[in-house]
Protein backbone atom coordinates (compact mmCIF):
# COMPACT_ATOMS: atom_id res chain seq x y z
CA UNK A 1 0.00 0.00 0.00
CA UNK A 2 1.45 3.71 -0.92
CA UNK A 3 1.65 5.57 2.00
CA UNK A 4 0.18 9.05 0.20
CA UNK A 5 -0.59 12.49 1.92
CA UNK A 6 -4.15 11.63 2.30
CA UNK A 7 -3.27 8.22 3.78
CA UNK A 8 -1.31 10.17 6.29
CA UNK A 9 -4.11 12.82 7.35
CA UNK A 10 -6.96 10.75 7.34
CA UNK A 11 -5.54 7.56 8.18
CA UNK A 12 -4.73 6.05 11.41
CA UNK A 13 -1.91 3.66 12.08
CA UNK A 14 -4.35 0.62 10.97
CA UNK A 15 -5.16 1.84 7.93
CA UNK A 16 -8.91 3.21 9.40
CA UNK A 17 -9.94 6.60 8.48
CA UNK A 18 -10.04 8.71 11.25
CA UNK A 19 -12.07 11.97 11.83
CA UNK A 20 -13.84 11.97 14.64
CA UNK A 21 -13.28 9.80 17.84
CA UNK A 22 -15.36 9.58 21.04
CA UNK A 23 -14.57 12.61 23.56
CA UNK A 24 -11.63 11.77 25.59
CA UNK A 25 -11.68 13.44 29.57
CA UNK A 26 -10.10 17.00 29.25
CA UNK A 27 -12.72 17.24 25.82
CA UNK A 28 -15.29 16.13 28.05
CA UNK A 29 -14.45 18.21 31.06
CA UNK A 30 -14.26 21.54 28.65
CA UNK A 31 -17.80 20.80 27.38
CA UNK A 32 -19.53 20.77 31.22
CA UNK A 33 -17.20 23.62 32.60
CA UNK A 34 -18.47 25.53 29.17
CA UNK A 35 -21.58 24.55 29.22
CA UNK A 36 -21.89 25.53 33.63
CA UNK A 37 -20.50 29.07 32.77
CA UNK A 38 -23.95 29.42 30.76
CA UNK A 39 -25.70 28.65 33.93
CA UNK A 40 -23.05 30.80 36.48
CA UNK A 41 -22.41 34.01 34.15
CA UNK A 42 -20.54 35.71 36.79
CA UNK A 43 -18.98 35.11 40.45
CA UNK A 44 -16.38 33.19 41.63
CA UNK A 45 -18.19 30.10 40.40
CA UNK A 46 -17.80 31.64 36.69
CA UNK A 47 -14.67 32.33 37.58
CA UNK A 48 -13.16 28.50 38.17
CA UNK A 49 -15.61 27.25 35.46
CA UNK A 50 -13.90 29.26 33.21
CA UNK A 51 -10.27 28.41 34.35
CA UNK A 52 -11.08 24.37 34.03
CA UNK A 53 -12.64 25.24 30.38
CA UNK A 54 -9.87 26.51 29.58
CA UNK A 55 -7.24 24.16 31.07
CA UNK A 56 -8.75 21.33 29.59
CA UNK A 57 -9.20 22.67 25.80
CA UNK A 58 -5.36 23.50 26.26
CA UNK A 59 -4.46 20.00 27.72
CA UNK A 60 -6.93 18.32 24.96
CA UNK A 61 -5.37 20.53 22.21
CA UNK A 62 -2.10 19.69 23.69
CA UNK A 63 -2.43 15.71 23.67
CA UNK A 64 -3.97 16.11 19.76
CA UNK A 65 -1.31 17.95 18.59
CA UNK A 66 0.99 15.77 19.58
CA UNK A 67 -0.65 12.28 19.93
CA UNK A 68 -2.82 12.65 17.25
CA UNK A 69 -3.63 9.55 15.20
CA UNK A 70 -2.81 11.23 12.02
CA UNK A 71 -2.08 14.73 10.18
CA UNK A 72 -6.04 15.74 10.49
CA UNK A 73 -6.22 15.37 14.19
CA UNK A 74 -2.79 16.81 14.96
CA UNK A 75 -4.04 20.21 12.49
CA UNK A 76 -7.17 20.41 14.81
CA UNK A 77 -4.82 20.31 17.70
CA UNK A 78 -2.99 22.73 17.06
CA UNK A 79 -6.05 24.72 15.28
CA UNK A 80 -7.89 24.75 18.94
CA UNK A 81 -4.19 25.75 20.85
CA UNK A 82 -4.08 28.70 18.69
CA UNK A 83 -7.52 29.75 18.52
CA UNK A 84 -7.52 29.10 22.65
CA UNK A 85 -4.50 31.34 22.60
CA UNK A 86 -6.20 34.26 20.34
CA UNK A 87 -9.58 34.48 22.57
CA UNK A 88 -7.45 35.17 25.63
CA UNK A 89 -4.90 37.34 24.36
CA UNK A 90 -7.88 39.59 22.27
Amino acid sequence: MENTLVDKTFRDSNGDIVIAQMPNPPLILWIGASLLTLIFPSGNINTVLDVLATGSLFTWGWLELFQGVNYFRRGLGLAALIGLIASKIL
